[in-house]
């Protein structure tokens, strides 16, 4: 088939779960189809990114991606309108004009729409193309609804939920299939979908081959944190486990220290708790050397949605993982075999401790946790659903 995929980010460098995600998916789909690109890219696009993407794909363009501005006159007046504001704010003329040009040019036989803010470019192109909308993700939405307490916010947030929840309902009613990442998030957007709209659950993964190899010997006592703090999620887990967690892990094994990786422009670290044995690595090229050699991968997580690649990532590499059942949510993991749950700071404390204190224990976890990925969490297998996925939809639309 000759297939659009309509990205919200660029893909390369792999250096962002959503970045690895649809970097995967385009690798896995142009194994048996030919794939063009149109993407927004936040940061210029360097030519060796370029040439990475032109591997896979047969035509890759790219624009401009303005950031959601809230208080700007085209977002304030999106208060009145059925579409969220984020995607009246970033819609771009430019990669509308483009999307309609590569159609009359190719005749694609199906479109797909990576995230929210790419489904209107979707809806550009005619009948008979099979229209497939990837990743939606509505839970962080109802959650922030649902948590509040303060009447204003809960009304705001309210809001926000069901302009949400109308437009996914609308926009499913001109689409053929759709996917999320968790069991949870299809359960919500099945709830809300038109009753002829195909839905499939496809998780994040990793590249399972990828993240065997020597990358060093584990160093005593080690915790890391594979997450940029420029996303709000990742700095509150932060500031949750510098603040009460790791003191009560300091309490018992005093010579433990953690090293964050991940950009930290523009965020203020005076924020955090303090700690002389925190230390910030920056952005990481390859996080692998880091994670491997840390004896324990924590995810404090309280907040946030989707599937956790930092998790899958570090039980690929043989590092035990702490988390807090947030932090897991949306992988089958097993908890007590392939990783250790603590939902309160003490109970993540006494979990992380004993894997520093119990070296069978780690090696246990270890050895599951890097067996369950394997089987369930590879991309060429999720590649395979996805692929069955699309054939499933396309065959469908041209049945008589």
């Amino acid at each position: 088939m000759r297939v659009l995929f309509l990205s919200r980010w660029f893909p390369y460098p792999t250096d962002n779960g959503a970045r690895i995600r649809v970097f995967n998916l385009l690798r896995q789909l142009a194994t048996v189809h030919s794939v063009d690109l149109v993407s927004f890219a936040s940061d210029p696009v360097t030519e060796s990114s370029m040439a990475a993407m032109r591997e896979i794909c047969c035509k890759v363009e790219i624009f401009a991606y303005h950031p959601f501005r809230p208080n700007s006159i085209v977002s304030a007046a999106g208060f009145f309108a059925g579409k969220p504001r984020s995607v009246i704010d970033t819609y771009s003329k430019e990669m509308a004009a483009a999307v309609v040009r590569l159609h009359r040019q190719e005749h694609y036989d199906l479109v797909i729409a990576s995230q929210f803010e790419m489904a209107p470019y979707a809806l550009l192109l005619p009948d008979p193309i099979e229209r497939i909308w990837e990743e939606i993700e509505l839970a962080v939405f109802y959650e922030n609804y649902t948590r509040q307490h303060q009447i204003l916010h809960r009304l705001r947030q309210g809001l926000t939920w069901r302009k949400m929840a109308h437009y996914t309902h609308d926009t499913l009613l001109n689409f053929h299939g759709c996917t999320t990442v968790t069991e949870k998030e299809s359960e919500l957007v099945a709830s809300l979908r038109p009753n002829d709209c195909s839905i499939e659950v496809i998780p994040n993964g990793v590249d399972v081959a990828g993240y065997r190899g020597d990358f060093g010997a584990p160093e005593p006592d080690t915790l890391v944190y594979a997450g940029a703090l420029t996303y709000h999620a990742n700095f509150d887990a932060m500031a949750y486990f510098i603040g009460e967690i790791l003191p009560r892990i300091q309490a018992r094994r005093p010579q433990a220290k953690l090293t964050i990786t991940g950009r930290t422009e523009g965020v203020a670290l005076n924020r955090l708790p303090q700690n002389s044995a925190v230390s910030f690595s920056g952005y990481l090229e390859d996080v692998r050397p880091t994670v491997a050699r840390s004896w324990i991968s924590i995810v404090p997580l309280r907040i946030g949605g989707g599937s956790r690649l930092k998790i899958l990532e570090s039980l690929a590499l043989g590092t035990p993982v702490v988390s807090t059942a947030k932090g897991a949510e949306g992988l089958t993991l097993k908890p007590g075999v392939d990783l250790l749950i603590g939902d309160s700071a003490e109970s993540f404390a006494d979990a992380t401790v004993r894997l520093l204190e119990d070296a069978s224990l780690r090696a246990k976890i270890s050895h599951q946790g890097r067996e369950t990925v394997t089987a369930h969490y590879d991309w060429q297998g999720i590649g395979q659903k996805l692929r069955a996925f699309v054939d499933a939809v396309h065959a469908q639309r041209r049945q008589p």
